[in-house]
């Protein structure tokens, strides 16, 4: 699954072998755990996989710039690393291949990862609107 949504190899890299699940009251894998710590849950609705902030680095630092990425502009960094919502407005940048829905990791100026989120909006529309919530932040930096 994790090949899927995030690119080839981010499997691997984010699950080794001694990972743990937890289960849902109807047997159903809720998070993946790694040294007690969780690395990724996964959601009941459609089985896609929402990451922690240590995952999201994980994935960044082997997802090369631009993907999976929202760059977000500096007046705004402190507001998303403490996980509020990143709107239209503050972003500078975007991959191109996202689609509404998708799992993101926001990134300052200098491609520090700083939040992990659900993009709202397309990327067409996050570069054309100046208004509106743009990325669901779930877990920020500092949070």
């Amino acid at each position: 699954m994790a090949d899927y949504q995030f690119g080839k190899g981010c499997g691997e890299i984010l699950f080794p072998d001694n990972i743990t699940f937890q289960l849902s009251r109807t047997k159903r894998i809720r998070q993946i755990m790694f040294d007690g710590k969780r690395v990724a849950t996964a959601r009941a609705k459609d089985g896609m996989l929402t990451l922690s902030m240590e995952a999201a680095a994980t994935v960044h630092s082997h997802i090369p710039a631009p993907g999976l990425r929202v760059t977000v502009c500096d007046d705004a960094v402190p507001f998303v690393a403490k996980g509020k919502t990143t709107f239209a407005k503050h972003v500078t940048a975007i991959d191109p291949g996202l689609r509404s829905g998708d799992e993101v990791i926001v990134v300052d100026e200098n491609d520090n990862a700083i939040a992990t989120g659900q993009l709202l909006l397309s990327p067409d529309e996050v570069e054309a609107l100046d208004t509106g919530a743009a990325v669901d932040v779930r877990c920020g930096c500092e949070q």
